[in-house]
């Protein structure tokens, strides 16, 4: 594999499997069955290869295929390789390649990320990521291969008698799943023992047939050096999944298949809602086929724990019906507590045992601990979140007004994943045959740059329908933020005095404002005679039109912003729309986006790229706008993008 040292390939298995729901569970079959038959021959350097490896194999090698299958769509190739490499002191290892055949693939440069790439969809490659020695991925013509490589230690071999056996002796005892391998099929037709030929190509069933999980047999010798040696790593990889999760969905499943199933045979994770029941958030099972019947079954059966086990792992009693828990074993359970308030309830249980050893359950309850602080913080983001989409969705018009024979087009994309930013845009009816645009941008971000967005576009409004003109109207507006600023100065200085602390003066940029302001009426019948357009710029780049022949010119005149000076009279300037003609309207996050020293207005970058789409209806225009600035630089936007095109037709 690239970046790993050469390696002597000492045995290897491979599968494909249909892209089906049965995938995942007939890979980590799969994969169980090869490290099983694996642990019982006799190979130089390599002894039994450790139960918490195998376990972390089997789970990376569902998360690949879960991925693939469904985020893909396609037929999958697995392969399991033990390799040796031929380094000095190099430890032996375990190999294993994910193949889709999604006929995605990234040119030189690109960066897939999940929302490109559907095999990269979901949290696999994150898991990958912690676990993985090394890891990597591989794109081909019309396929894409997902690799990783987990260390194999030499581990004393357990005999069923719990006699430690050499390391390399070859008299370690088989896993029923590599004997179920040696024997004959379901119909009675002999197997030769070869992996290959015993997991059929296109049949995930037959491969869950002939490669069945090997069943855990009471508490492993190991579990205890486990538990012991194991258990801060353990913990330190919770905190590094979990940490910056914020959807409570996601957190359930990554505890539960952090749990599952290295730790436990099967887990449950209920939240806590407001005023109702709990919500059976995530069930997970190491045994696939069991997996619906053990979610209907919880359903049914929600835990209800006594208030004095708060935080604390509690005995819950092994359900009695085998075909979803399987053989009778030992369950745990404990609310989650962050903060001093509950947000839900983690249930889970081990097949084979009496009890639950007291270390074991003490590492459940700071497991628990960390799961419960990662699901508040989750509730408190998505809780801010919906209060600040809700909010911000109140700065942008709810719809664009359609103005009589002009086709407009808008394109809006503010950073930082938020619904609105510092750049906000408007159309609107003034009455009289009169008809609104405005494009703004305010100097700053945040919430203080939203503050003034809600104030600005009410007040445009009010004035526009009020009969005032264009120049009037941003006179108007440059004054209400000039009073805005006294007041809150006024304001910070008597609670700066009240507080005892200094006047700092800061966050005034937020209250100028960049704005272009225009009122269009349409000439002759719904504008067959073109349009007269009436508009003024303060501090704002100018708008530019484009004629049917191909040239391109700029109108208006540069004018100061909005908020800087008190006593400013703004001029507007009048011209007619043609017919074919196209007004395009930007803020600086086009005509200053970067790619290294240049920007994309360097050289009248627009003007040229604006002449090339004679023909083009707005909605076009606007695109073949948009595409160029993204095209333009390697990083995105570090700036809200938003654009006004205007067509009379």
């Amino acid at each position: 594999m690239p970046g790993t040292a050469p390696a002597a390939r000492i045995a290897a298995a491979r599968t494909s499997l249909p892209g089906n729901p049965l995938a995942a569970s007939a890979a980590r079959r799969f994969a169980r069955a090869a490290l099983a038959d694996w642990s019982a021959l006799d190979f130089p350097a390599v002894g039994r290869i450790p139960d918490r490896v195998a376990d972390e194999v089997v789970l990376l090698v569902s998360e690949l295929v879960t991925n693939a299958v469904v985020h893909a769509g396609t037929a999958v190739e697995v392969s399991c390789a033990l390799d040796v490499l031929t380094g000095d002191g190099e430890e032996p290892s375990v190999v294993v390649e994910v193949t889709d055949h999604h006929p995605t693939r990234f040119l030189r440069g690109e960066a897939p990320d999940a929302n490109d790439d559907p095999g990269c969809a979901g949290h696999g490659l994150r898991l990958v990521a912690e676990l993985a020695e090394c890891w990597g991925t591989a794109y081909r013509r019309a396929s894409k291969t997902v690799w990783f490589q987990l260390p194999v230690t030499a581990v004393e071999a357990i005999t069923s008698s719990g006699d430690p056996l050499p390391a390399n002796s070859g008299d370690a005892p088989r896993d029923s799943a590599a004997d179920s391998l040696k024997g004959d099929s379901p119909d009675g037709s002999p197997k030769d023992g070869s992996l290959k030929d015993s997991c059929a190509e296109d049949d995930a069933y037959a491969v869950e047939l002939l490669a069945p999980a090997p069943r855990r047999a009471g508490v492993r010798p190991s579990d205890a050096d486990w538990t012991r040696e194991g258990a801060l790593s353990f913990l330190a990889e919770t905190s590094d999944l979990l940490t910056g999760q914020f959807d409570e969905d996601m957190v359930t499943s990554l505890t539960a298949q952090l749990l599952v199933p290295r730790f436990a045979d099967w887990s449950a994770v209920w939240l806590d809602t407001e005023g109702g029941p709990p919500r059976l958030a995530q069930v997970w099972h190491a045994s696939e086929t069991r997996l619906e019947t053990l979610r209907q079954l919880l359903e049914k059966e929600p835990p209800e724990l006594p208030a004095t086990a708060r935080g604390r792992a509690v005995p819950w009693p092994w359900p009695s019906d085998p075909a979803a828990y399987g053989p009778g074993g030992a369950a745990l359970a404990c609310r989650l507590i962050a903060g001093g308030r509950a947000v839900g309830t983690l249930l889970l249980g081990r097949a084979g045992l009496m009890r639950v050893p007291g270390e074991v359950a003490g590492l459940v309850e700071d497991f628990s601990r960390r799961v419960a602080l990662a699901l508040a913080s989750a509730r408190q983001y998505t809780r801010q979140a919906t209060i600040s989409r809700v909010l911000q969705r109140g700065l942008l018009p709810s719809r664009i007004a359609k103005i009589p024979g002009v086709e407009s087009a808008v394109v809006y994309e503010p950073t930082g994943g938020t619904s609105a930013g510092g750049d906000f845009y408007d159309i609107f009816p003034a009455g009289n045959g009169r008809w609104v645009f405005v494009l703004g941008d305010v100097c700053g971000n945040g919430p203080e740059a939203a503050v003034v967005t809600g104030l600005v576009r009410p007040w445009l409004r009010l004035l526009a329908r009020e009969g005032y003109g264009v120049g009037e109207v941003l006179e108007r507006i440059n004054r209400m933020l000039g009073e805005e600023a006294v007041e809150v100065a006024v304001e910070g200085a008597a609670e700066a005095v009240a507080a005892g602390v200094g006047l700092t003066v800061g966050g005034g940029a937020s209250r100028f404002l960049s704005l272009l302001y225009g009122e269009l009426v349409p000439l002759g019948e719904d504008g067959d005679d073109g349009i007269r357009c009436t508009l003024a710029s303060a501090g704002h780049p100018l708008p530019l039109v484009l004629r049917p022949d191909g040239s391109v010119r700029t109108v208006a005149e540069p004018q100061i912003l909005l908020g800087v000076v008190d006593d400013v009279t703004y001029e507007s300037e009048t011209f007619e729309l043609a017919p074919g003609e196209t007004l395009v309207c930007v803020t600086d996050g086009v005509t200053e986006h970067r790619s290294g020293a240049r920007q994309f207005d360097d050289g009248d970058g627009l003007a040229s790229l604006l002449g090339d789409c004679v023909g083009l209806d707005a909605q076009d225009v606007a695109e073949r706008i948009r595409g160029a600035v993204h095209a333009f630089a390697v990083e995105p936007p570090d700036d809200d993008l938003a654009m006004l095109v205007l067509r009379s037709r």
